[in-house]
């Protein structure tokens, strides 16, 4: 968690297809790695993934990332 809250940008999505662990893991992988991303957090049951950034991120951006990591993002 970043102490610089002030900077920080925090969005949340809707990801649909996951089921388990492992797909948590691989979204929280793929969306991690965008440019700016200081901390991603996936909840399961509800398919909300809260995204922390320094930038705002275009949307392009998250969906490739959770397109690659084999699911959808829905909102």
């Amino acid at each position: 968690m970043s102490t610089n809250t002030d900077k920080s940008i925090v969005t949340d999505y809707t990801v649909s297809g996951m089921t388990c662990g492992h797909c948590v893991a691989s979204v929280t992988e793929e969306v991690g790695a965008l440019d700016g991303v200081s901390a991603v957090d996936v909840d399961l049951a509800s398919g909300r993934v809260t995204v922390t950034s320094e930038r705002p991120l275009p949307v392009a951006e998250v969906q490739a990332a959770v397109d690659e990591a084999g699911y959808q993002l829905v909102s």
